[in-house]
């Protein structure tokens, strides 16, 4: 965990002075709606469709056990008793009284949090890896570059005004686990041939209406060189970005119209100004930085725990879990566990408040009072001992949050939707939920494999669809509620976007096109190892178009027939 220091906790307060002010002035009619506006929105308060939203940051996902408990208190006296974690780790109030906003973020100031820059055309929340820090692959801890970055654009002068919000992801592994290419700025860790550390560098994806998966404009960048190099990228999108046109001002839309090409060549060009200057980083600010970050008191544990082995051999739901939720850790004897936020019939990534208290409890007695919010909205405890995994395991169904279905079907990435979000064209949590319970047999779950699905209410696109390997969109047809349904998309290394298979279908038919999508894929699957986004790359989308649709050429011929017949 990162511990302020002196600096962050003064910035910290004077922002939540200054925004009780800008709240009074504004309840006192000295402030228009419009100019008051874009300060809650640079304290991270929207106006959804039926109250207030409060958007509060979690720093590339990381939470102590008492930020957990502040979250829920607050979540308690000044919402509705729950929160809902976001695909990008950060934590959504929906129901907060305008007037009560200063008093949150007072008390989230008391533990070390704040909603600054979850909103507004500036760098938002840096997201990263959930198992940074602690899994077996990982090249650089990417927690201490995504620190730095947060120190560096935080009320940045420069880019504080950009043309349309920014999203960073950094990826320290060998694996992708943060989907760099959907992201304004992506950046994975690299080795040269030499063991130096530097990164690869994405510029120009994202979903949205114009869904661009990021090309790359640099292949190595030493890592003295994060700060000035991300600068010069900002610069020319400050430069050449569109302000004209909120669709058209993202940085993917320039560096298509300009090219990949001519955007890099733009960038060095920047760089020329910049590189080796006073934001160059050192040894000794990595260290800095470093050191600011408590490190868990790991324990000499043997790699297999005699016990844990007993139990995953004898009982099959606990086998099932681990086989799931439970991921391998650089330490011997340690585990990552992920707390699924996807039981049937709750809203995907929603926790209420008594499940939050119990959650930061579980992270005290196991996980050294550490935990992570995951991009796919669940919750994780990093550091837990093989020999706990049991106990944790039997709280954790106590709780209702030992789903095993992380990488399956029914753990759906979902946006709030229509139910709460001013800009959706259709609900999310209603599909969502049709959906799980369609599926919620877990033996069939397991027998379809792994398959992600992800579901959006509008074009903005805030639950990933483009990425799922099924998607499905809310769209507005005549005043009605339809959904789109793509296929096709996937995150990581082989990140790809998925193709809409035809026109939109209502709502109580979703259920029926997702069977069918997935009956498809188990009848046409070359073995049961081939995962259904494996299927829709070597099969193509027609047959599952013809599952869905029908063969209309076939509908054409039989109907030609009949009229010769006549």
């Amino acid at each position: 965990m990162y511990i302020y220091d002196a600096i962050d906790q003064r910035l910290v307060d004077e922002r939540v002075a200054q925004y009780r002010d800008q709240t009074r002035r504004f309840l006192a009619g000295e402030l228009t709606e419009e100019e008051f506006k874009h300060l809650r929105l640079r304290n991270g308060l929207y106006i959804q469709r039926y109250a207030p939203m409060l958007r509060v940051a979690i720093p590339y996902g990381e939470l102590a056990s008492r930020q957990l408990r502040k979250l829920a208190h607050v979540a308690r006296t000044y919402d509705r008793g729950y929160g809902h974690f976001s695909t990008r780790q950060n934590l959504q109030l929906n129901w907060p009284r305008l007037e009560d906003v200063p008093e949150i973020l007072a008390e989230l100031a008391t533990v070390q949090m704040h909603a600054i820059q979850t909103s507004g055309n500036c760098v938002r929340n840096i997201t990263t890896d959930h198992y940074a820090g602690i899994a077996p692959d990982e090249i650089v801890d990417p927690r201490i570059y995504c620190e730095i970055l947060r120190q560096w654009s935080t009320f940045h002068p420069e880019f504080s005004y950009l043309p349309r919000k920014f999203k960073i992801a950094f990826n320290g592994a060998q694996m992708d686990r943060a989907a760099v290419r959907f992201h304004d700025i992506g950046l994975r860790a690299v080795r040269a041939d030499d063991g130096a550390v530097g990164f690869r560098v994405l510029v120009g994806g994202g979903m949205g209406r114009t869904p661009i998966l990021a090309p790359v404009i640099r292949e190595f960048l030493p890592w003295q060189h994060l700060l000035t190099y991300v600068a010069a990228i900002l610069r020319v999108y400050n430069r050449y970005g569109r302000r004209d046109n909120i669709w058209k001002a993202r940085i993917k839309i320039l560096v298509k119209d300009l090219t990949p090409e001519r955007f890099r060549d733009e960038v060095e060009a920047e760089w020329v100004h910049l590189k080796d200057g006073p934001e160059t980083l050192t040894i000794e600010e990595l260290e800095r930085v470093s050191t600011r970050f408590t490190q868990a008191a790991y324990e000499r544990l043997p790699a297999s725990d005699p016990g844990f082995e007993w139990q995953r051999q004898t009982n099959v739901a606990f086998a099932r879990w681990v086989e799931r939720n439970v991921a391998p850790h650089r330490m011997p004897g340690y585990a990552a566990v992920t707390l699924s936020l996807k039981k049937t019939g709750t809203p995907p990534g929603d926790a209420t408040a008594d499940q939050m208290d119990a959650v930061a409890d579980l992270a005290d007695r196991y996980s050294f009072g550490e935990l992570r919010v995951t991009h796919e909205q669940n919750l994780l405890l990093p550091n837990v001992r093989q020999r706990d995994l049991y106990e944790v395991w039997g709280e954790a169904r106590a709780l209702g949050l030992a789903t095993p279905n992380l990488g399956l079907l029914t753990n759906i990435i979902s946006c709030p939707g229509g139910d709460f979000c001013s800009l959706a064209n259709a609900k999310s949590i209603p599909v969502a939920e049709a959906i799980q319970r369609r599926f919620d047999d877990l033996d069939y779950l397991h027998d379809i494999g792994e398959l992600d699905l992800n579901i959006s209410g509008c074009m903005n696109s805030c639950g990933h669809h483009h990425a799922g390997h099924i998607g499905i969109l809310g769209v507005d047809k005549q005043g009605a509620e339809f959904y789109q349904v793509s296929i096709g998309g996937n995150q990581g290394d082989d990140a790809s976007i998925g193709k809409v298979i035809g026109p939109s279908v209502a709502q109580d038919e979703i259920p029926d096109v997702i069977e069918k999508l997935v009956k498809t894929y188990i009848e046409r699957r070359d073995s049961e190892h081939e995962r259904f986004i494996e299927t829709v790359r070597r099969i193509g989308l027609e047959p599952f178009k013809e599952a869905i649709y029908g063969n209309p050429h076939q509908d054409s011929a039989s109907s030609a027939r009949q009229l010769a017949v006549a």
